[in-house]
């Protein structure tokens, strides 16, 4: 009787999207043209929205993770090794938030997962170098005074993650509500953004010549989740990053689209420089302006925010993202309005670049009502 009471619970949530029972989930779309992308949404307590993603991606999480490691495995067995990315484990286990490992076990049992199997998978950015980008405007120079922020995702096309685009959706019984553009089964943040205008990006600055890297700290795709999960505002979410334990070399930008402001963050462990718009001291200045900050590695950026400013739209913020990847590896595209709690998302598909494909829409709004 419980059994059937469930499904119909989930075929009347399936039917409205955006109303979710506590501890119960279900799984919708985006669309556009031959493009379709799952969304999951998700309630309840990080045990329960873990299990509740597990059971509604269960096929590709166990594909996806699976050749996450294998793919990484085979190309550098040393440094990928089982034993290698326990170790990892068990140095950023005590530095990570345990509503973290709650949803990692939900996942494990909602799936059919051996919980060491998303461990090691989880493991696989802590232990690797990447490098991506972002930008963020806001107030006069956008035209309707929205806050846009970009985040290009550059990794390794090989390892295949875009194969199984994932977004998710989470309504936490304590928290703030957030959502995290992923991959199934990967429930780490490369990039997010919540329900308090709190946008998150990263760009990896750690050489491969480094390796082998001190991970005794709080990786930043479980310290983003812990941002949106606590960060009202902008100064909560800096505050955050100033006491977590830093490890390995990262440049953030993070935006505040409610109160409108960002920063800029410079986060070699385990030093920290963080950078308001326009700030003289900035690493890419005199190539600043008020309202802006961002980091590109010196892709081009600049002159076409010089060029659009105060006339800045999503669309102007797309045909940059889409300007500066490290082509070769760019897998995800993302575009914030972290005003209206809009973003557009492109991904890769097979050889396709995510630069290089279209970007669909999803406003987070009407899966909160």
């Amino acid at each position: 009787m419980r059994n059937r009471l469930s499904f119909f619970i989930l075929a009347v949530l399936m039917t409205f999207p955006g109303v979710v029972a506590e501890g119960e989930g279900y799984k919708a779309s985006i669309t556009q043209g031959d493009v379709e992308i799952p969304v999951i949404v998700v309630s309840g307590s990080p045990f329960e929205m873990g299990k509740s993603l597990g059971e509604l991606t269960a096929d590709a999480s166990k594909a996806l993770l699976q050749q996450f490691v294998a793919v990484c495995q085979t190309g550098e067995p040393e440094k990928y090794s089982d034993a290698q990315l326990d170790a990892a484990w068990e140095a950023v286990a005590p530095h990570t938030d345990p509503r973290f490992k709650e949803e990692m076990k939900g996942l494990a049992e909602g799936a059919g997962i051996p919980l060491e199997l998303i461990q090691r998978a989880h493991m696989l950015p802590v232990v690797s170098e990447y490098s991506c980008s972002s930008i963020a405007a806001w107030g006069p120079a956008t035209k309707d005074g929205h806050l846009y922020q970009t985040r290009n995702l550059d990794w390794d096309m090989q390892v295949g993650a875009h194969k199984f685009p994932c977004i998710v959706i989470y309504r936490p019984s304590a928290g703030i509500a957030h959502v995290n553009v992923s991959f199934a089964g990967y429930i780490g943040s490369n990039t997010g953004l919540s329900t308090a205008g709190i946008a998150l990006a990263e760009m990896g600055d750690s050489p491969s010549s480094e390796y082998p890297y001190d991970v005794n700290g709080e990786h930043f795709t479980t310290l983003f989740r812990r941002v949106m999960y606590d960060a009202k505002n902008l100064d909560e979410a800096v505050a955050m990053f100033k006491s977590a334990k830093r490890i390995k070399r990262y440049h953030y930008v993070v935006g505040d689209g409610k109160n409108m402001c960002a920063v800029k963050m410079l986060a070699h462990a385990p030093n920290l420089r963080i950078w308001k718009d326009n700030d003289p001291t900035d690493e890419l200045a005199p190539n600043i302006m008020e309202h802006v900050v961002y980091q590109d590695e010196g892709r081009g950026a600049f002159p076409m925010i010089k060029e659009r400013y105060d006339e800045i739209t999503a669309e102007d913020m797309i045909k940059m993202a889409c300007s500066i990847p490290i082509k070769g590896g760019n897998v995800l595209d993302v575009v914030y309005d972290a005003t209206s709690l809009e973003l557009w998302v492109s991904y890769a598909k097979d050889e396709t670049e995510a630069y290089l494909r279209p970007f669909v829409h999803l406003d987070i709004k009407q899966y909160l009502k």
